[in-house]
């Protein structure tokens, strides 16, 4: 038990069904503080977090938010995705409360290294190829952050100084929580990459991407930062960085020289340049597919070489990453087709990338709710890889797909009410490829990779992704 917080009143904002907030209730419970969890959603929309909780004493006010809940608390943990203009908030710091997350309550609280990753993209699968090898070194090793595992899990473990590292993906309204607070000071940090996303709810990009720097903000000058060297703003975070910046790049024909950094040959391999010299950190033949996942295995490399890991450790323990649920993750063949599950695609430069990893017919199945968003990558990409059928799920965001498409003579099916009748669309289509080909069946390929959010027919992109996992595994002859 955490004795600080013994009585004090907390009120957690968004319980949610992904970790973050019941990790919260039940770290602040155990601690001996008078916790009420206020949620907007209904009893049977959150039953499983609530299951989850039922063996403690928590007070519950769901379907609105008392504003008596804010404005009497001593701490509000507040959910990412709550804006900071909530009346809710200005009521709390009204009544003098402390606005806090999981995050930053993890991070007062932690003593031991940590290997922070944001990005646009990328970092769900930098992160998790990070633990792949480092839990193998450290076996107390430790992720959690934006990958819906909340640091207040492993508090206990983390809060003896030294020891074995812990890795936190972290998310653009995740930092903003933490800005200026000299919270997180982390011993190894990599922004993968900057894209458009979230314009719905930044003003600009540019205040997208200051958000984005708070994860190097507090480091020292002698801690490791990683940046993409293709990325938008990667010259002016190296500029205003106060750590020592290291570039990710990749290998051209007329390259003469590289930055000290890591980079990815054509082949799919790497390696680090410092000095001049070079040190191989990433092998060929690795299991997981597509060129912007080469970038996220080089990012992890680069973590790892940085933090003292051998690079024959590097290597052999990048070589056998399976990759992750919901980023081109396989599912199985059925019917001539490799199925791919890559619903985590939610900005159009994910779906390009997608669309781009596949050599053999491809079925791209797409669309979903808009972001403020350009799908210009998208259909550049299209153009430029053209499927063998498209097949768009019904959105605000397919509407701006089809108006673009519409324009540039790219062709498609749909929009189709529901993931059920794109497979459908999509085992129809392959025939059609098979037969031209001359084969009853044809080696080809079906990804989910939507490119846009998923509320409105899904939840979020995870049970988007989970309902086409489910669905493809049911299919049968």
């Amino acid at each position: 038990m955490n004795t600080a917080f013994q009585n004090k009143k907390i009120t957690v904002m968004g319980l949610g069904l992904h970790g973050g907030g019941s990790a919260s209730a039940r770290f602040f419970a155990e601690s001996g503080a008078i916790v009420t969890v206020t949620d907007l959603r209904s009893r049977e929309v959150l039953e499983p977090s609530l299951r989850a909780l039922s063996d403690l004493s928590i007070n519950y006010v769901l379907e609105k938010h008392n504003e008596s809940d804010f404005r009497n608390a001593d701490i509000i943990i507040k959910n990412p995705a709550v804006r900071p203009d909530s009346p809710y908030l200005k009521a709390a710091l009204e009544g003098g409360a402390e606005i806090e997350t999981d995050i930053s309550t993890f991070l007062k609280l932690n003593k031991r290294p940590v290997i922070a990753v944001t990005g646009s993209k990328g970092k769900s699968t930098t992160v998790s190829a990070l633990y792949h090898v480092l839990s193998r070194l450290y076996p107390d090793t430790d992720l959690g952050g934006n990958i819906t595992v909340s640091p207040l899990t492993f508090y206990s473990e983390a809060k003896n100084e030294g020891g074995s590292p812990v890795i936190l993906e972290l998310s653009s309204w995740q930092l903003a929580d933490i800005a200026g607070r000299n919270l997180l000071k982390p011993a190894a940090a990599a922004v993968t990459n900057i894209m458009h996303d979230h314009q719905d709810r930044y003003s600009s990009m540019d205040d997208y991407a200051a958000d984005k720097a708070v994860i190097f903000e507090s480091q020292q000058t002698d801690m490791p930062l990683l940046l993409n060297a293709g990325s938008e703003y990667t010259k002016e975070f190296a500029a205003s960085a106060p750590s020592r910046v290291f570039y990710l790049q990749e290998e051209t024909a007329c390259m003469t020289y590289a930055q000290d950094g890591a980079v990815l040959r054509a082949d799919g391999s790497g390696y680090w340049s410092e000095g001049g010299a070079r040190t191989d950190i990433l092998g060929t033949g690795n299991l997981i597919r597509g060129s912007h996942n080469g970038m996220n295995l080089l990012t992890a490399a680069g973590i790892l070489y940085k933090f003292g890991t051998a690079p024959e450790d590097i290597i052999s323990g990048l070589a056998d990453f399976p990759g992750i649920a919901h980023r081109l993750e396989y599912i199985r063949n059925f019917a001539g087709i490799d199925w791919y599950n890559d619903s985590a695609a939610t900005i159009p430069e994910a779906a390009a990338a997608a669309v781009e990893s596949f050599s053999e017919a491809l079925h791209l199945i797409s669309g979903g709710t808009d972001k403020d968003l350009d799908f210009t990558p998208l259909a550049d990409a299209v153009k430029k890889c053209p499927p063998a059928s498209i097949s768009l799920l019904k959105g605000t965001a397919t509407d701006k797909i089809t108006a673009l498409f519409n324009r540039l003579g790219i062709d498609y099916d749909g929009p189709f009410s529901d993931l059920t009748a794109a497979v459908n669309n999509v085992l129809n289509r392959s025939k059609s490829v098979a037969e031209k080909n001359g084969q009853v069946t044809g080696h080809q390929a079906a990804v989910l990779s939507p490119g846009s959010s998923s509320f409105g027919m899904f939840k979020n992109e995870f049970d988007r992704g989970d309902q086409f996992r489910e669905l493809v595994k049911s299919l049968s002859n």
